[in-house]
């Protein structure tokens, strides 16, 4: 579904990502996990077209991603969260998930601003499809809270919820559990793996909490310094001896 080949990013004298290669079937659950500074978080931005690579190519679906604008990039089935929290927070919750299910909206602008009947009945399954959502995020009961009065974690899911409401085929989230506690990353470990397998969507995600990475995911690619060190199932990540370096700063 998601290919990259030799990916490399540079600015000025920095290689933020030097020839990254990995690939991303239908269906997986794959991390991309790293110390502080390994390029995990421009790789999403190399993806998602917020960065044209400088050199080699991202492909999805066969497709060249490179130099796609970020909404094109959206409209293609690819939605990601962000580090940094980024709600509309003076709407309500059940507000954030509608406006990003516009992006497949059908009805044209003057149809909207006429309030015409197909415009009220698609406006209505919009929202039906985002309650939908807020169920499968535990969030249908502050569906009418405004986003900026939810507690952080509920927020964390929200950007989920929002990004789902795309309707992708590949959901990028970057680090989902930050700022969580055990419980809330618990819950949010059982949440993704009902979106992959309910929605039948892969999801690549960046993390630093290494038991969320490896009890969730089947594969994992790891960067340091912009370069691959390691790819493969936890159980080798977990003892790979490049891997245990690259987190403790010191050879094995």
């Amino acid at each position: 579904m998601l290919e990259l080949n030799n990916a490399t990013i540079k600015f000025g004298g920095l290689v933020a990502v030097n020839d990254v290669s990995f690939a991303v079937s239908k269906g997986d659950l794959f991390g991309l996990i790293g110390p502080n500074g390994a390029g995990k978080t421009t790789c999403f931005n190399l993806i998602t077209g917020v960065y044209k690579p400088t050199s080699g190519s991202i492909k999805f679906k066969g497709r060249e991603l490179s130099g796609t604008p970020s909404n094109k990039v959206a409209q293609l089935g690819i939605a990601r969260t962000f580090q940094n929290i980024r709600l509309f927070r003076a709407l309500s919750v059940l507000e954030n998930v509608v406006v990003a299910a516009f992006l497949r909206h059908r009805v044209g602008l003057a149809s909207a601003i006429a309030d015409l009947p197909n415009s009220i009945r698609e406006t209505q399954e919009l929202k039906d499809q985002a309650m939908a959502l807020l169920e499968v995020l535990h969030l249908d009961k502050v569906a009418h809270t405004r986003s900026c009065d939810l507690p952080y974690g509920m927020q964390r899911r929200l950007e989920i919820a929002r990004a789902m409401a795309t309707q992708p085929e590949l959901l990028l989230l970057d680090e989902p559990a930050a700022g969580m506690n055990p419980q809330e990353s618990d819950d949010l470990l059982r949440v993704v793996r009902q979106i992959r397998d309910q929605f039948n969507m892969t999801v690549l995600l960046i993390e630093h909490d290494m038991r969320f990475v490896m009890n969730l995911c089947e594969k994992i690619v790891v960067l340091d310094h912009g370069c691959e060190i390691a790819q493969g199932p936890p159980e080798a990540i977990r003892s790979n001896p490049k891997v245990i370096e690259a987190y403790l700063g010191e050879p094995v």
